[in-house]
């Protein structure tokens, strides 16, 4: 590890503004741009995201690089992914003026998160991001079964996204995201921010999120993706019993009706009372071929 950067390494809300009109970048909506301004807030994120000196962290959505520079503060490397291409550019000049000896430890790829197969280096350990609004659960998911390597997680994203994602079975707001999350990881709220650390400020709060890999995947037959089918199909009709819910999904309400019982589960129960296990289950039991694609983990 090289010796500590100076305390003005990181980027303050001048600096910020400053980087922007020097670029001629305007936050957008379209992409969920809302940059974090405040040193101590990225500082914080670092902190609870456990980054170690050994962790080979991928960054989504890096924007100017506030957080970037918080994390080549503690991780042995950084590599950033980031869709905008004058974001992307810009990058690595600001990590080489204000960071000069993490410099080579830091890489830029400009790429839509959502399309990554692949990255430069050794492959990352953790995920740390501040994920634009509009696409984080996808991008998350997306993350967490690409990169199989990352085995912690913090992403901040909007306060009732975070809620989803924590959620517990049986909570009002346990959904899709909450087991789809959850067949990867454990997952946790960890922490709140304010709308202040943001240009521009956003109009909602933002929340925390820590996930933990699953030390051992989900013990089922069925592979990922038939699980999620099932998930998919119980909260597309979230308000209905399974038996109704899954009846497309299994073929008719009585097929359905077969495949909750087989795996114990009862029809008469809501997606929103069953956990990712149980899910697993009743694909399990699905006997349709269209819900069957051999190879697909």
């Amino acid at each position: 590890m090289s010796s500590s950067p100076s305390p003005d390494a990181l980027l303050g809300p001048a600096d910020i503004r400053e980087l922007a009109a020097v670029l001629g970048v305007r936050p957008t909506k379209q992409r969920g741009q809302n940059f974090v301004i405040d040193a101590n807030t990225v500082r914080r994120i670092v902190r609870t995201a456990g980054v170690r000196p050994d962790d080979v962290v991928v960054e989504v959505g890096p924007g100017l690089g506030s957080l970037t520079l918080a994390l080549l503060e503690a991780a042995d490397r950084v590599t950033a992914v980031e869709i905008d291409e004058v974001l992307a550019s810009a990058l690595p000049a600001t990590i080489a003026a204000r960071m000069p000896d993490r410099a080579d430890r830091f890489a830029v790829v400009h790429s839509d998160a959502m399309h990554i197969t692949d990255l430069p280096g050794p492959a990352p350990t953790a995920l740390v991001a501040n994920l634009p609004y509009n696409v984080a659960v996808p991008v998350l998911l997306h993350m967490l079964d690409t990169f199989p390597s990352i085995e912690r997680t913090l992403v901040m994203v909007q306060a009732e996204v975070a809620d989803r994602l924590a959620a517990p079975p049986g909570s009002k707001v346990y959904g899709v995201p909450s087991v789809k999350a959850n067949w990867y990881a454990e997952v946790k709220r960890a922490g709140s921010i304010g709308r202040t650390v943001f240009w521009p400020a956003p109009n909602v709060d933002s929340g925390l999120v820590a996930l933990t890999r699953r030390t051992e995947p989900i013990k089922t037959t069925a592979s990922r993706r038939e699980v999620f089918a099932v998930v998919d199909a119980a909260f597309a009709q979230r308000r209905k019993t399974l038996r109704a819910a899954l009846a497309g999904w299994a073929g008719s309400a009585a097929a359905a009706e077969t495949a909750l019982v087989a795996a114990g589960v009862s029809p008469q129960a809501r997606g929103e009372s069953l956990t990712v296990e149980e899910f697993a289950r009743i694909a399990e039991h699905a006997e349709h071929a269209d819900n069957k694609e051999p190879g697909q983990q």
